[in-house]
């Protein structure tokens, strides 16, 4: 199939959607951004690339809708199981070790990047199952795919999605609906699910622990940096960042603590 955009084209939109985003795209994904781009097209009922160019400029939720097509929405449930490990047998116990002094029973996380929800709600569940019953829970799940956003905040999922969730939680957190599995209320309401766009801060504040797994890779080494350093800012003392297995912070301006436990790997802002 011919690709649709010329190489001014695929620089100009290229150029807009890391402007907006932080995500890179490069000859080796051009095919993608070409393929979304067509679609779009196709949705808007438009001929020319010119003419769609000029619309996200002009309507900034034609400009969402193109950002929410160009990115991926891979995830499951319990996916990359080590990381929740980690976070079963050692973050945990360590804030509650911390919080014995103290009065706040109220853990923090941000789900960044959450696409369909299946993440925020693994970690929803393994915080029920885990903590002392007198701990809250506050999860913001954000994501730039609307689409993706509103699957999360549905809890729906068909059988297929739900593989890889052991038996006694699928059975304790979910209800069994015609072909599919509903998430359970006292589930669901831990997570607020938000629209966020990593280009800008979340506002949010003294988190706890921080899930941003499989995002730093569509971000060129600035935007990277740019979103670690509003991570740092938002995190609390003493908290922690999990990131995906093949991403990295070395290389970087940071004074996250790299952190090696038995499980598997992750972050700590040790002050």
């Amino acid at each position: 199939m011919a690709e649709l955009l010329t190489d001014s084209e695929f620089d100009k939109f290229s150029k807009v959607i890391y402007d907006k985003s932080g995500i890179s795209f490069s000859n080796t994904n051009r095919s993608i951004l070409d393929s979304r781009l067509k679609e779009r097209l196709r949705t808007k009922k438009l001929s020319t690339v010119d003419e769609y160019y000029d619309l996200i400029l002009s309507n900034e939720e034609e400009m969402i809708a193109m950002l929410d097509s160009v990115t991926t929405n891979l995830t499951r449930f319990f996916r990359n199981l080590p990381h929740f490990q980690v976070l079963e047998n050692y973050v945990f116990p360590q804030i509650i070790e911390q919080r014995k002094k103290t009065s706040d029973k109220t853990i923090r996380i941000w789900s960044a990047g959450c696409s369909t929800g299946e993440e925020p709600y693994t970690i929803a569940m393994i915080a029920k199952e885990k903590l002392p019953p007198d701990y809250k829970v506050e999860i913001t799940a954000s994501d730039l795919s609307l689409k993706s956003l509103m699957v999360g905040r549905q809890g729906f999922y068909s059988a297929s999605r739900v593989a890889g969730i052991p038996e006694n939680y699928l059975a304790k957190y979910f209800t069994v609906v015609n072909d599919g599995y509903q998430i359970k209320e006292d589930i669901m309401k831990m997570i607020r699910f938000d629209y966020h766009n990593l280009k800008n801060d979340s506002g949010l504040r003294n988190l706890d622990i921080v899930f941003c797994r499989n995002v730093l890779i569509y971000f060129d080494e600035v935007a990277q940096q740019a979103v670690i350093n509003r991570f740092w800012d938002a995190m609390a003392k003493k908290s922690h960042l999990f990131i995906g297995h093949s991403e990295s912070l070395f290389g970087m301006d940071t004074k996250f603590e790299f952190l090696k436990t038995e499980w598997a790997c992750l972050y700590r802002k040790n002050i």
